[in-house]
Parts: structure tokens; C-alpha cells; sequence
């Protein structure tokens, strides 16, 4: 409905309800991330248009090339810390993105765009601003839409449902980046736990997403964006109590 992943939602359900650690909960959070994201651009792609993507074309392309670099790059950053300093990293990492998802709930983001979407200003920016976000997204395993859509609003004046389509497609690339990453470096789910949690969130996340994408263009978000806070300040709660 947004045009997140739901990586901010599924990421406090696997620290909390699954009793995961954070180095494991991260990519596992990938992996059903991924499987989001692709139902929901493929539903809201057929009950949104696209054509206003064109628009942006550049600044999607320059966030979608740094969101690679960034979240290719941010698992060996992973690898560095120990469980105990990655679990405060990321406690504040989920207070970060509580606190927008609260401002933004009351106060409301409108499109300003000092950059154009279609200059190679905004490729170029699209590049830092994607890097930054990438590698957020890839330490946290979610896909970045909560960073992406504010980005897109204010940087480059898209509408708040352009920016959440255009968030889905380049959420894909970054998080596909950040599995390949993963995996090279052997960190990946067993298949087991595959079959037990990712499949099972994966395939219903896919189920939600379709009346999520009817409700794109007119449902409010404020409440959820206060609730999705309110978890993560609980999520980044608990994982400060654990380290």
C-alpha cells in the first residue's frame, strides 16, 4: 500500500516472536523482502500507472546503481562487528527509521524537488543518495522504501504513488544485491528455515499485497506509518536489552 518491502514490520517479528538473532534475522528479512516486493510491484504495476515513472528516469536509475553499490558492499561491513556491537547498530538503525516514520505521520511530506528526475544532477545524486540508502537497507534486511519514498518526494518532487512504485523497483535491485552479497559470503537461511519462515511470510505477504496495491491510491498511511513506529521502537527496545 505504501511501496515498501515490510522488511521495517517482518524484522521486529523475527527478533521478538522468533526469538532470532539479529546477524541471522537480517538476511532472512532479505529473502521474504524479495519475494514481497516482486508481488507487489507486479499488482501494483496493473492498478497504478507507470508512465509517470518516465519523469524520473534518471534519478531512478542513478538510486538504483548506488542502492547496488551500497547494499553489495554493507554485508562485509556486517561480517567486522561483533553480535553484540551489530545489535546496538542496529537498535539505532530502527530508531532512525521509527523517528521519520512518526514525523512523517505528523507531518505529512510534500513534493518539493529541487533536483530534476531527468538531469544528470539527479543521476548523480541518485547515486549518492542510493549508496547511503542501499547499505542501510542491506544492514537492517529491509528493502529501503521508507528512505527511498522521502527521497524521491522531496529531492526529486514525485507524487507520493510514483515514489512508492518507483521505491518497489529499485528496492528489487537492492536487495537482490544484498542476498547475492549474503550468500557469497555463506550467510544465507538454511533451507530449513527457509521452508519453515520465509515460505510460508513470503507467500502470504504476496496475498496481502494484492489488496495492499487497490488501496495504493486512496488509503490513508498516517496510522499505519504511527503503528510501524511504535513496533520499531519496541524491535530496537529489545535488541538493546539483548546486547
Amino acid at each position: 500500500m505504501i511501496g515498501v518491502g515490510g522488511g521495517e514490520f517482518r524484522l521486529p517479528l523475527l527478533l521478538l516472536l522468533f526469538g532470532m538473532s539479529a546477524r541471522a534475522a537480517v538476511p532472512m528479512n532479505l529473502v521474504v523482502s524479495l519475494i514481497t516486493l516482486v508481488g507487489a510491484f507486479a499488482v501494483r504495476a496493473t492498478t497504478l500507472s507507470t508512465e509517470s515513472l518516465r519523469d524520473f528516469d534518471m534519478a531512478i536509475h542513478g538510486l538504483m546503481i548506488g542502492a547496488l553499490i551500497g547494499a553489495f558492499l554493507a554485508p562485509g561491513v556486517l561480517r567486522r562487528f561483533s553480535d553484540r556491537r551489530f545489535e546496538r547498530a542496529l537498535a539505532a538503525l530502527l530508531l532512525g527509521i521509527a523517528a521519520i516514520l512518526i514525523l512523517e505521520a505528523f507531518m505529512p511530506v510534500v513534493p518539493v524537488g529541487f533536483l530534476g528526475g531527468e538531469t544528470w544532477a539527479g543521476l548523480l545524486s541518485g547515486v549518492a543518495f542510493g549508496a547511503i540508502i542501499g547499505a542501510i537497507a542491506a544492514l537492517l534486511g529491509v528493502a529501503g522504501g521508507e528512505l527511498l519514498i522521502p527521497t524521491l518526494i522531496l529531492v526529486y518532487g514525485a507524487s507520493a504513488a510514483t515514489a512508492g512504485t518507483a521505491s518497489l523497483a529499485i528496492s528489487v535491485v537492492a536487495v537482490t544485491a544484498g542476498l547475492m552479497r549474503y550468500r557469497a559470503m555463506k550467510m544465507l537461511p538454511s533451507r530449513d528455515d527457509l521452508r519453515r519462515i520465509a515460505l510460508p511470510m513470503g507467500l502470504a505477504s504476496i496475498a496481502a499485497a494484492i489488496p495492499g496495491g487497490m488501496l495504493a491510491s486512496v488509503a490513508p498511511d498516517t496510522t499505519l506509518k504511527l503503528i510501524l513506529g511504535a513496533i520499531l521502537i519496541a524491535a530496537a527496545a529489545k535488541t538493546l536489552h539483548k546486547a
